[in-house]
Parts: structure tokens; sequence; C-alpha cells
């Protein structure tokens, strides 16, 4: 069911987005902010490494939807989608030799487009586009960010909506409690959490994020055949695009079998839980980046791993703007900004021992009121899943 209001609302804040970075027009590759311009969605993943569909925004007019040959009706019952078109696709799989043309044709629509306008924000364009624009006068700024920026606030409707989409993965975590058991592979375990988000109405998972025993230490290491012991931890991040086009990316770490968690992995797990409850607590109306940064909870130095920079990150229909980094990254790769109502964001904390053997990974998603964070799942925290 196509619900109005919400793409109104974000189509509403990407256009005084672009009219406050300085442009008279967007021009957005990206499958999400395509999705969330104008509610459609196609061959997502797909079109996350082909080019091959586009929409035209311009900060006052109408909107013009460029679609993969053949999907015109799949914009059908979007009221922000004003007209549709075919896009003109001139990556090499596509046009061969003949990219030079195709590329002059494809400028030739978008400078119409723009009728006489020069400034566009693009967020994603390969050298050959780049160039047959600016040769007709067109100045391109940086499409992501503005992008980023009217994605950051969520809209009431839209908040309603990643509610549905915790939800629904809460659903498939409860699924994957119920089948772990020692014996399976990681591999078995993952594919419960696809099963039931694809059931759900959800999409796609983006990482592989799901290791057990002496593999998840280090971090960041992806799903394998490896096969869960009885005493090992079991630790996994969704990572998901889930119901709604909305992600939803929480960590949990849980014991596979039944007997108690080792003193270590206690340590562990209680350093990883001290980290995440500081960090929502950081994460207020008014609060600087570089604040949180300086003022979140590191684990021992002894169980602290730098590989896990970041402590905070904002969440929509993918990762997005803002990313705060702690202490450790924060004056070499860090910026500043501040927490805003309507943020929804993500706290992320990882207690993983230089050259240990297991770690703990946790995450929760919240979102911003004036009364502070609120959590958003309601998946226990503990070891030992209930």
């Amino acid at each position: 069911m196509i619900d109005a209001a919400l793409e109104a609302g974000r189509l509403a804040r990407l256009r005084s987005s672009i009219i406050e970075s300085g442009c008279d027009a967007g021009l957005f590759y990206d499958p999400i902010t395509i999705r969330y311009a104008t509610g459609t969605s196609n061959m997502q993943v797909y079109s996350l490494h082909n080019p091959c569909r586009y929409v035209f925004i311009p900060g006052e007019g109408d909107v013009v939807l460029f679609e993969f040959k053949g999907c015109e009706h799949l914009s059908d019952g979007h009221a922000g989608v004003d007209e549709v078109r075919t896009a003109v696709s001139w990556y090499d799989f596509i046009t061969g030799g003949r990219t030079s043309e195709f590329v002059q044709r494809w400028a030739s629509e978008i400078i119409g487009l723009l009728a006489g306008a020069n400034d566009l924000a693009v967020d994603r364009l390969d050298p050959a586009g780049a160039d047959a624009l600016t040769r007709h006068g067109v100045r391109l700024h940086d499409g992501q960010r503005v992008a980023n920026r009217a994605r950051c606030i969520k809209t009431e409707q839209e908040i309603a909506a990643i509610r549905v989409a915790v939800d629904a993965c809460d659903h498939a975590i409860d699924q994957m409690r119920v089948k772990m058991r020692p014996g399976m592979t990681e591999q078995a375990l993952w594919a419960e959490l696809h099963r039931a988000n694809i059931e759900a109405g959800g999409e796609w998972l983006e990482t592989r994020l799901l290791t057990a025993g002496l593999r998840t230490n280090p971090w960041y290491q992806e799903c394998s055949a490896n096969v869960i012991g009885p005493t090992d931890l079991v630790a996994f991040d969704t990572d998901l695009i889930g119901v709604g086009g909305y992600s939803v990316d929480i960590s949990r770490t849980w014991l596979a079998g039944s007997q108690r968690p080792t003193s270590e992995q206690q340590r562990l797990h209680d350093a990883a839980s001290e980290q995440l409850r500081t960090t929502i607590q950081l994460l207020r109306p008014g609060a600087s980046f570089a604040e949180i940064c300086h003022g979140a909870h590191l684990p021992d130095p002894t169980i602290h791993s730098p590989a896990n920079a970041a402590i905070a990150h904002g969440i929509g229909m993918c990762n997005e703007y803002p990313l705060i980094l702690n202490r450790d990254h924060f004056a070499s790769s860090g910026y500043d900004g501040e927490i805003c109502v309507g943020m929804v964001l993500c706290a992320e904390a990882l207690a993983s021992p230089p050259n240990g053997t297991e770690s703990v990974k946790l995450e929760q998603q919240v979102v911003v009121t004036e009364a502070g964070a609120e959590v958003l799942s309601s998946q226990p925290l503990g070891l030992v899943p209930a």
C-alpha cells in the first residue's frame, strides 16, 4: 500500500535541501535516494552497481523519473512522480563502443529539463557524464550531501514506518533464536534472518556479519560454513533493508549452548553493554558530535578493538549521515555536528581483545526525542537468549 503522506513528506524535505544548497535541481542515481524521493523501487541491488535509472528533481516543478525500459508501470500511484521517461543508460555493458553517442543523448535530455538553469546536485556520475554536462555550462554540486541532509531528520510518518521495520526485524531475530543450536553452521543461522526478512516484506542484507566462537575475533569476518560449538559466542549485526525499504541495524551476541558463560565471556559482554548504555545516554538534542565522542565510554585497552571506530551513525533507508567516531579516530577522521530531534541513530559497542579469542558486538537503534534517545528494538541484550 502506498503511503501518500510518507512519500510527500520525504520529497518536500529533499526539495528544500536542494534549494538550501544553492542548486536549481538534483539528479539522483542512488536507488535509496530515488526511493526516498519518489517511493518507487525497482531492481534495487542491480541498480546499486549499474546506473540504469535516475530521477530529476527541480527545486520547483515536475519530478521526472527515468525508469529502466519496460518498467514504467512501476511508478503508478506514486503522486510525487509527475512524468516517467525511459532511462538512457550509457555504462559499458549496455553501450560497448557507443558510450559517447549515448552520453550525448542523455546529456541533451538533462540540459532540456534544466531549461537554462546551471546549478545541479548530482550524487553519482561517471566522468563522461560529468564532462558532457560541464561542457554545456552546468555547475555540478555534491548531491550526496544534499540527500543526506534531507534524510537525516525523519518525518513523523517515517518514524512510524521505521517502527514497523524494527518490529519485523525483532520477529526475524526471534526466529533465529528459536533455530539456533550447536552443530549448525553460521550460514544456516544467518539464512533464518534472510528468510524471515523476505517473508515480512523486507528486501536484502547489506553485509554478512554473523560469526561464532574463534571467528568472532577479530570482528568483521564474514559468515561462513563454520560449525557453531556448544560453548561458542555467536555475534551478529543485522544490517538489513527491511519492511518499507527501511534499514534495521542492531547487533546481539548470544551464548550458543545451555551452559553458563565463562568469566571472560561475561567480562566482554559487560564491557560492551556499558559502552552501549553510556553512548545512548549522550544521544540527546543539542549534543555535539565532539561532545559525544569525548564523553563516550571505551572498553579497557585490553579488550578495546580500534577496528570499530564508530560509536554511532545515522540510519534511515540505509546507513547515513551522521557518522560519530570514538576519540581514537575523531581527530584524524571525524567531523562535528549536532544531534537533533527526529534523527534515528544506531549506537555501537564492541569488546574485542587484540589477539583474543572472542568478541562481543552490541548495537541499538534509537530515535531522538525531546527527552533523549528512545530504544526502538525490544530484543534483550543478554548473552543467554530469553
